[in-house]
């Protein structure tokens, strides 16, 4: 797909994967919206992005709030690419220390925001680009965002991991789906990079991580996932694959 004459939609676009994802788009032309849940993180980066990006605050869960979203994309231009990126991590232990079962509530709003707000995404957007004009045999592509965690989640992780395997589960049952829509799908399965996230850990904490990665022996970029999600809207013949992101990490137990 040519990243030209068109617009995207970047979920978590406000900071992190998503920020540098937006830049990205935007170096090359196209039009973008972030929709971010924060406010405050969506002001910041509309300082950072410039008066040619568009901020729409939604929570990915809720329809209404990203079909304005889309809207907002459709405003200026063909709807042709989504990059979702929004997510949110948390600790569920099966059974707590004091012996209680892991807490259900908390663990049904982990997976409803990361595997439902994925699904939800991606249906509105897909249903959109099926009403594109083909260019080039394409009317859309979408990437998604799950987690070397959906492969080797650590102690605590159950809720998450369990989000980003359905993720991984989605990406080439989504991919068949739309393939007669000629909308392609695929995943980054990131492994640990240097987000905000990660800002708020010890910085030798940090440095373990760092350490556990094989080759580089750092913290991914943003911006390396940023190129990848670009590489996979570009590239036709990249559908239904999830693409781990990673330095060859795989994650111990704790």
């Amino acid at each position: 797909m040519k990243l030209e004459n068109m617009s995207a939609v970047v979920t978590g676009g406000a900071s992190g994967l998503g920020l540098a994802t937006a830049r990205r788009l935007l170096e090359r032309g196209v039009a973008v919206v972030i929709a971010d849940l924060s406010a405050e993180r969506g002001a910041a980066a509309m300082q950072v992005l410039g008066d040619k990006a568009r901020f729409v605050q939604a929570n990915v869960c809720e329809p209404e709030q990203m079909d304005r979203v889309y809207d907002t994309a459709e405003s200026l231009g063909t709807l042709r690419a989504l990059v979702h990126c929004a997510g949110l991590g948390g600790t569920v232990r099966l059974v707590e220390k004091d012996g209680s079962p892991g807490s259900l509530e908390k663990y049904e709003s982990i997976v409803r925001i990361n595997l439902i707000g994925t699904f939800n995404s991606l249906r509105l957007a897909a249903a959109r680009m099926a009403k594109n004009e083909l260019v080039d045999g394409e009317r859309g592509a979408c990437v998604l965002t799950a987690s070397v965690a959906a492969y080797e989640g650590q102690i605590g992780q159950i809720p998450y991991a369990s989000a980003k395997a359905g993720v991984v589960g989605m990406t080439l049952v989504a991919a068949r789906d739309l393939a007669q829509r000629m909308i392609r799908v695929c995943t980054i399965a990131p492994g640990v990079f240097d987000t905000p996230i990660l800002d708020r850990l010890p910085e030798q904490v940090r440095a373990a991580l760092s350490a556990s990665v094989p080759h580089p022996g750092r913290l991914g970029r943003p911006d390396e996932f940023a190129s990848t999600a670009l590489h996979i809207l570009e590239n036709p013949m990249l559908n239904g694959e999830t693409i781990r992101l990673d330095g060859a990490i795989r994650m111990t137990p704790r």
